[in-house]
């Protein structure tokens, strides 16, 4: 590809990016008409949502993937999908949809516990998680790091830059905003970013998922040449006791003697 590709063009809008950009503007949509068919109610559905330190150790553990969903702000909403639009299109296309979606994921939950470690330490600092933020952050980490010379059209604005010095501007802009009221955002979505570090720098290319199955596979088949080769043993034991001389090779398979003779 390129290193100018789809400079001035908007990505395409297709796969998992679609879906969970459907999906975000679906939640944002339903917070706008609860609010103005009830603001009570909205109220009650943010703070069920949204994460909360205090909540969530007293169980409520979905937060750590709802709060991701919760929008308030339309400009801030509109950038976040923007920037998701962007980062997933191009992931997606260059790994696939599962390792993109999983880096996601990752990066949403690495926030969520860079927040409760934040609340742990820090308890003056409650306020109420939510966001896309720390997703995004995970996603861009992997592009500074697998596409850092890569140019593209820093949107809104009509200028180029890298990827790796896109990362480093943000990175700069969530440091500033430690030392304002925003640091629990900022802390977050530094947590989503180490956590985004940490899925390309350790998880296999083929993702998490891929992995796993491959080794539930492995584990499967191991254990059934396991209970072949038992099974071999036991009946070379019961024919002996029949006078009878059966053998089997190391992976339990019966060798057929008169076979042997033939060649």
């Amino acid at each position: 590809m390129p290193r100018s590709a789809g400079l001035l063009a908007f990505p395409e809008f297709s796969g998992f990016t679609r879906k969970l950009i459907l999906w975000n503007l679906a939640a944002y949509f339903f917070l706008i008409l609860l609010h103005l068919a009830s603001a009570s109610a909205a109220t009650t559905f943010v703070i069920w949502a949204a994460l909360l330190p205090p909540s969530v150790f007293h169980g409520a553990i979905w937060q750590f993937a709802t709060y991701s969903f919760i929008h308030t702000g339309i400009l801030d909403t509109a950038f976040q999908l923007l920037s998701l639009w962007f980062l997933c299109s191009f992931l997606e296309g260059a790994h696939g949809w599962r390792w993109m979606a999983e880096l996601y994921f990752v990066s949403v939950i690495g926030a969520a516990l860079a927040a409760l470690a934040l609340y742990a330490v820090m308890p003056s600092t409650l306020t109420p998680l939510t966001g896309c933020w720390g997703g995004i952050f995970g996603l861009l980490i992997a592009f500074g790091f697998l596409y850092g010379d890569m140019q593209f059209m820093m949107f809104p604005l009509p200028m180029m830059i890298r990827a790796k010095y896109l990362v480093w501007v943000y990175f700069l802009i969530t440091l500033a905003m430690l030392f304002t009221s925003e640091r629990v955002f900022a802390f977050s979505q530094l947590g989503g970013a180490l956590f985004g570090w940490l899925y390309i720098r350790f998880v296999p290319r083929k993702g998490l998922a891929a992995t796993s199955s491959n080794q539930y596979f492995g584990l499967r088949n191991n254990y059934y040449r396991w209970k072949r080769r038992r099974a071999a043993r036991k009946f070379e034991v019961y024919m002996k006791k029949q006078d009878r001389v059966v053998s089997f090779d190391k992976e339990g398979r019966y060798i057929d003697p008169d076979k042997d003779r033939t060649h």
